[in-house]
């Protein structure tokens, strides 16, 4: 299932409910529906980053296996891995540009 947020300071972002989901439960939202208010933005920015933070954190101190010890399927997962940041990324930059303008950031309406 897709999530597609929305604000009048920029263009829509789609995600996939999988990936936002266990984010957005963690800072208090619903994925199916809800809003990020002028208030609230500042503190989801923070979360945000924090989020990211502990990605890349978690990442680096993972240990990096050599692909010759992997097969072919393994090392598509590696090559076609996606990290939480980068995913969050896009998002992140919304609520960045939605706290500039003082919009709300809205979804599943």
């Amino acid at each position: 299932m897709l999530v597609t947020f929305q604000t009048s300071a920029t263009g829509e972002i789609t995600m996939y409910q999988s990936h936002i989901g266990p984010v957005l439960e963690k800072l208090g939202k619903h994925v199916e529906q809800g809003v990020i208010t002028v208030g609230e933005l500042d503190s989801f920015i923070q979360a945000f980053e924090k989020i990211m933070a502990e990605d890349r954190q978690q990442r680096a101190t993972e240990v990096e296996i050599d692909d010759d010890e992997l097969d072919e399927i393994d090392k598509k997962k590696k090559r076609d891995f996606v990290s939480l940041s980068a995913r969050l990324f896009p998002l992140y930059e919304m609520l960045k540009v939605a706290q500039k303008k003082q919009k709300e950031v809205i979804w599943g309406v």
